[in-house]
């Protein structure tokens, strides 16, 4: 009956990022650019949203088709089971005791409408909790939030204004738009027009306001956008085109409950503060934020209304007095735990939970971590992140448009074409495959440990390599086979040299008289060899026919010539 956008995640899944293996080739049809294989996209999806709050938040935000939805009117037997709830624990009489004020875009019908489009909200617990009383005090929740949101904030005894003496918290729903706007005024274009991947995913129509509008004052294209990928199937040009019927059609309670039922990780979602799913982080409790409406307020508005700088604020004072008022009039049980103000909380803007391992994220984004085994370094993956970006984790398929890069959002990363089969590599015929051994590609990346084939033999990565030819040495080395490498052709013969003429022979050299020759040097005379004879002090050599004794060390060097400072010239023995 229900068009189901529920999220298929392996729970219990420990699966470490750095073990998750991926197949990145080279893009046949895009020079430069990357294929991956879904199925491995989606096992690391699985891996990085295995806890099961994750299924908890995409179940909240199962959606019903508007033909269901529009078919919707108080008392039919055909109605869904969750909205029989809600008339059940809050009937038309009760909407009428609260909304005297009311605008009359504002209708039981439209309310009932807006809780048939989410089958989450009034839905039934099958755990022991009490369906019934989590319903009612989800009802009792949101309209604290609407007598502040669009009130007519107007004091009991002020007679001529409130002639009914109404109570402020029986003044909800006075305003379907922001005060001081109109249809056909544009205004809050923030950010349309410009060059980004908000303007690709969510583009600003010319000439239209995205201002305040319906129970909850959706504003701004970036919220318009979300909200009418939820309520017409991810077509967000619906409501952006037309933002008029966020405040004249049953869309204006159903961006309320859309808001309750929705997570702004790491802000949970508003239901599940009040059913209990949710369990606040260690951070969390340090900072003062558990179970209780003050948790509500920190959620939609906590950095201008949370925190002990703003204790005695309007905004905060009135929403708690509206949420005591309708608790004790529609006797709303309230838990010792449970705190009703927010003063005491850190504003979840201010709250830094980076690293923090208990909280949860919703949004993709592209990782930026190294991993040295994938072309180039990156990731090719996307990681969780606390903010706004063009991917959601509760929405099928933005996973993989997260790595593929579908917006444009993450500047830099390689072009991936995301695909079931990889395609078939050509096989080069002049490099077969050797022994069952792949063929060595140059593009692909090769860690340590892992073969190839080249040229008739086989070569193993001692680590990480891409463009380096096997056969030239490191990162490679030789495991078997013969080498083969291209043929050269033969080197050409060269020419035979020219023979030289004899040379003409040269007369004889005259014959130089035979030297004469040198006298032997006295016995028991050393003759002195520059460079080579040692001698000490007192020693007596012979050199060029001469005697000399040495004195003052003269060492090697010191060649005795004539009486000087290292030799006394005598008369040989």
């Amino acid at each position: 009956m229900f068009k189901l956008k529920s999220l298929t995640l392996a729970l219990g899944c420990t699966m470490a990022l750095s073990t998750q293996a991926m197949n990145i080739q080279s893009d046949p049809e895009n020079p430069g650019g990357y294929v991956v294989l879904r199925s491995e996209l989606q096992a690391i999806e699985q891996s990085k949203t295995a806890d099961p709050m994750y299924q908890v938040w995409a179940d909240a935000l199962t959606t019903a088709p508007n033909s269901v939805v529009e078919a919707i009117l108080p008392g039919l037997a055909t109605n869904p089971d969750n909205v029989k709830r809600a008339e059940r624990v809050f009937p038309q009489a009760d909407w009428d005791f609260l909304t005297q004020m009311a605008a009359p875009e504002y209708t039981y019908t439209r309310f009932l409408r807006a809780i048939g489009k989410f089958p989450a909200f009034c839905g039934e617990y099958t755990d022991g909790r009490d369906s019934d009383a989590i319903c009612k005090k989800s009802i009792i929740t949101a309209f604290a939030h609407f007598a502040q949101e669009t009130g007519g904030h107007i004091s009991k005894d002020n007679h001529w204004d409130n002639p009914n003496g109404l109570e402020e918290w029986q003044q909800a729903l006075v305003h379907v738009r922001e005060m001081g706007w109109s249809e056909g005024q544009p205004g809050y274009t923030t950010g349309c027009g410009q060059n980004d991947w908000q303007n690709q995913k969510w583009p600003c129509a010319p000439g239209q306001g995205y201002f305040g509008r319906g129970a909850k004052q959706l504003s701004y294209h970036f919220n318009y956008g979300p909200f009418s990928e939820a309520m017409y199937d991810g077509d967000a040009t619906v409501l952006l085109n037309n933002p008029g019927l966020v405040a004249d059609s049953w869309l204006n309670l159903a961006s309320a409950i859309w808001f309750f039922l929705t997570p702004q990780a790491p802000k949970p979602a508003m239901l599940h503060v009040i059913d209990r799913t949710w369990v606040p982080s260690q951070r969390e409790k340090d900072a003062g934020i558990g179970y209780g409406f003050g948790t509500t307020i920190n959620i939609i508005n906590g950095g201008i209304e949370c925190g002990e700088q703003n204790k005695d604020k309007g905004q905060p004072v009135n929403r708690i007095k509206y949420w005591e008022g309708l608790a004790a009039h529609y006797q709303i049980p309230i838990e010792a735990d449970e705190v009703n103000t927010c003063w005491q909380q850190t504003p979840y803007g201010s709250l830094n939970l980076n690293g923090a391992t208990d909280v949860l994220y919703t949004n993709w984004d592209g990782s930026w971590k190294y991993h040295a085994d994938r072309p180039g370094g990156i990731s090719f993956e996307c990681d969780l992140v606390g903010f706004q970006t063009a991917y959601s984790a509760l929405v099928p398929g933005d996973y993989e448009k997260c790595v593929s890069n579908y917006y444009g959002s993450h500047a830099s990363w390689p072009d991936v074409r995301v695909v079931d089969v990889l395609p078939e590599k050509p096989v080069d015929p002049t490099d077969p495959p050797v022994g069952g051994v792949p063929a060595w590609e140059a593009g692909k990346v090769y860690t340590g440990g892992e073969q190839v084939s080249y040229q008739g033999a086989i070569y193993e990565a001692k680590w990480w390599s891409q463009n380096n030819e096997p056969s030239k040495g490191d990162p490679w080395k030789f495991v078997s086979g013969t080498p083969t490498g291209p043929t050269e052709p033969p080197k050409p013969v060269d020419p035979p040299k020219p023979v030289e003429p004899p040379k003409p022979v040269e007369p004889p050299k005259p014959v130089e008289p035979p030297k004469p020759v040198e006298p032997t040097p006295p016995a028991g005379v050393t003759e002195f060899v520059p460079g080579q004879t040692k001698v000490a002090n007192g020693d007596t050599v012979t050199f060029s026919g001469k005697c000399f004794v040495a004195k003052n060390n003269p060492g090697v060097w010191e060649t005795p010539s004539q009486s000087n400072w290292f030799w006394d010239e005598v008369t040989c023995p």
